[in-house]
C-alpha cells in the first residue's frame, strides 16, 4: 500500500507552485525554481543510500538529506562484513547511527542487505554446509530482531543471477543449493513479520534473460507460499547505453505478480568530464526512471545510491565515468533534479 498522497505530489504535474515555509526558503542549495523537496512531490518513498561517516561529520550533507528525502538506506553499514567481521563479534555503531537518525527525523529505513555474494565476512568460507546454513539463519535473525519495527523494507537476498539468467555461483548457492533463497525469506519473515521483504538485483530494468529469471523466481516462490513481497530494481544506468527499453512495462509485470516494486539504487553515470549535453541526457534518464515508477501503482519507492557526487561509488568502480547523482559535490542540484522536480 502507498502512503496517503501529499498535496504537492497531487499537483506537481500541473505545474502548481506551492508556497514554501520560511525554513525551506532559506535553502543553501535551493534550485532556481524554489521547488519543494523531492519527498514532497510524490506519494512514493524518496530515499538515498547514506554513509554513516558523512551523516555524522558533514552538516551540509545531513541538512540536504533531511530536507529532500524521507527514506534512507545504509550504504555499507548493514552488510554482513561490516556487522560481524569476526564470528560472534558485532559492530553495530554505523547501522545504529543511521537508524537513530531516521527515528529522530521521521525517516523510513530500507535495510540492505542480508544475504549477498559480496561483502560477507571471510570466516564464512571455512564453514561446512550445515554450519553455513545455521550462520545465515542466525545472521538474519540477529540483525532483523535488533531493528524489528524500525526497518520498513529489507533486501533479503541481493544479486542472485548472472547476466544470462543462470544462478550466480556464490558461496550460498555452492554450499546450500537453490533453496537458500526461500529459506532466507522464511527466516526473515519470522524475525520481523512487519517488514516488507525484497529480492534485489541490477540489470533487470528491461525484459531479458536476467530479469526473466528473476520474474520466474518471484512467481515460483510466491506460488510456494514463500514471503517474497517486493522486487527491487537497482537502476544503475549509464548514458553511453540506451535507457532500458520497456522499463515501465517491466515494473508492471512484476507488480502483477502481487508484489511491490521499488527503484532501490538509482544513479546515472556519464563519461567524464561532464558537460551540459551529458548532464541533460542524464536528466532524461532520471526523469524516465522517475516517471516509470510513478506510472506503476505498486512502485512504492524511488531511492538513489547516494544523492551527491561527493560520495558516489561510481568513479572508483567505472574508470572515466562519474557525476552520477542528483546533486554535485557542492550539493548544488543538477539538471536531473530540476527535470524530476520542475
Amino acid at each position: 500500500m502507498l502512503r496517503a498522497k501529499r498535496a504537492t505530489g497531487a499537483l506537481r504535474r500541473f505545474g502548481t507552485v506551492l508556497a514554501l515555509s520560511a525554513g525551506l526558503v532559506a535553502w543553501q542549495a535551493a534550485p532556481a525554481s524554489a521547488a519543494p523537496p523531492l519527498k514532497d512531490i510524490t506519494n512514493r518513498y524518496v530515499g538515498s543510500a547514506v554513509p554513516a561517516g558523512a551523516l555524522a561529520n558533514e552538516a551540509d550533507f545531513r541538512t540536504t538529506l533531511t530536507r529532500e528525502f524521507d527514506s534512507v538506506t545504509p550504504e555499507n553499514e548493514m552488510k554482513w562484513a561490516s556487522l560481524e567481521p569476526n564470528r560472534g563479534q558485532y559492530n553495530w555503531s554505523g547501522a545504529d547511527s543511521i537508524v537513530n537518525y531516521a527515528q529522530q527525523n521521521g525517516k523510513s529505513v530500507r535495510g540492505h542487505t542480508l544475504v549477498w555474494h559480496n561483502q560477507y565476512p571471510g570466516w564464512l568460507n571455512s564453514l561446512s554446509a550445515n554450519d553455513l546454513r545455521a550462520a545465515v539463519q542466525k545472521h538474519i535473525t540477529t540483525v532483523m530482531t535488533r531493528y524489528k519495527g524500525k526497518i520498513r523494507a529489507w533486501d533479503v537476498v541481493n544479486e542472485v543471477f548472472n547476466e544470462d539468467g543462470s544462478r550466480r555461483d556464490s558461496i550460498f548457492q555452492q554450499k546450500l543449493g537453490s533453496n537458500y533463497i526461500a529459506d532466507a525469506f522464511r527466516w526473515a519473515k519470522q524475525a520481523d513479520p512487519g517488514a516488507k521483504l525484497y529480492i534485489n538485483d541490477y540489470n533487470v530494468e528491461w525484459q531479458g534473460p536476467k530479469s526473466n529469471a528473476m520474474y520466474e523466481l518471484v512467481k515460483s516462490l510466491r506460488q510456494q507460499g514463500v514471503p517474497v513481497e517486493g522486487a527491487g530494481f537497482q537502476t544503475h544506468l549509464s548514458t553511453q547505453y540506451g535507457f532500458p527499453g520497456g522499463f515501465q512495462a517491466n515494473l508492471q509485470r512484476f507488480a502483477d505478480l502481487g508484489v511491490d516494486v521499488a527503484i532501490t539504487e538509482a544513479d546515472v553515470r556519464v563519461q567524464l568530464p561532464a558537460d551540459t549535453a551529458k548532464l541533460n541526457k542524464q536528466a532524461d534518464y532520471f526523469d524516465q526512471a522517475w516517471d516509470g515508477c510513478q506510472a506503476v501503482s505498486r512502485c512504492v519507492e524511488f531511492t538513489t545510491w547516494g544523492f551527491t557526487d561527493r560520495h558516489s561509488w561510481v568513479p572508483g568502480t567505472f574508470p572515466g565515468e562519474g557525476a552520477a547523482c542528483l546533486f554535485d559535490s557542492s550539493l548544488k542540484p543538477k539538471p536531473a533534479y530540476t527535470r524530476i522536480n520542475p
